[in-house]
């Protein structure tokens, strides 16, 4: 088992295009899984598809199988012109904002219990080491739910209400589990729909964004 497991949700056939077939094929959590030599290291990545339990699952899988680091890339929408501008990111904090106890507990929304707020954070030293790799990155926070948000009222909402840059659907789940398990997670994302582009948008540059994002952090394994 390689001690780098990577998740992708959607964004597939971005890995086959750029690195073939997997140098070993094999399932975890129910899913296509295999390792690839990515940027000198072997990786093992799951497809696990879209969403925060798929992402969950196929994260506490890699875990149980040796992965001592969770890597993530992938295409989100933005929120804020900013993201929309420099569309390459790396995730600092996510907020899983549909996540909501306060009913029964008066707890924010978004806060598990366990956390001391409502933000779940990637690794400081990871998201530092990408950067020095790739400064051009913008640093960002996220909002994961999932829902695949499309039109721009609900981005500028979310922007507003949870303070965050991008919004995606599993980043939360792969963030949680890593740090329920103390793994430490990098989150890389492409900018694919802007705050007024919606589906139209995400579906014309879905694949240049998902090869995009898998090629910075190629080079950033290559520097780790």
């Amino acid at each position: 088992m390689a001690d780098y497991g990577m998740i992708v949700a959607v964004e597939m056939q971005a890995v086959r295009e750029r690195y073939g077939d997997a140098l070993k094929s094999y399932r975890l959590a129910g899913q296509e899984a295999g390792d690839y030599q990515i940027g000198g290291k072997t990786v093992s990545i799951v497809h696990s598809g879209a969403g925060e339990i798929a992402a969950a699952a196929a994260t506490q899988a890699l875990i149980d199988n040796g992965a001592e680091v969770i890597l993530n890339f992938g295409v989100v929408g933005a929120l804020t012109p900013e993201a929309e501008t420099s569309r390459l990111c790396v995730v600092n904090r996510i907020i899983h904002y549909d996540f909501d106890t306060s009913e029964v507990d008066d707890c924010a929304v978004g806060r598990y219990l366990e956390l001391p707020s409502v933000w779940i954070s990637t690794d400081d030293h990871l998201r530092a080491a990408a950067l020095a790799a790739y400064p051009q990155m913008n640093t960002v926070d996220c909002a994961s739910a999932d829902k695949f948000i499309a039109n721009p009222d609900k981005k500028r909402k979310l922007a507003e209400e949870f303070h965050c840059d991008i919004c995606e659907m599993e980043s939360a789940g792969i963030a949680l589990t890593c740090l329920r398990n103390n793994i430490p997670c990098l989150l890389i994302k492409m900018v694919s729909d802007g705050i007024e582009g919606g589906a139209e948008e995400f579906f014309a540059t879905f694949r240049t964004a998902s090869a995009t994002a898998l090629e910075v952090m190629e080079e950033v394994l290559k520097n780790m």
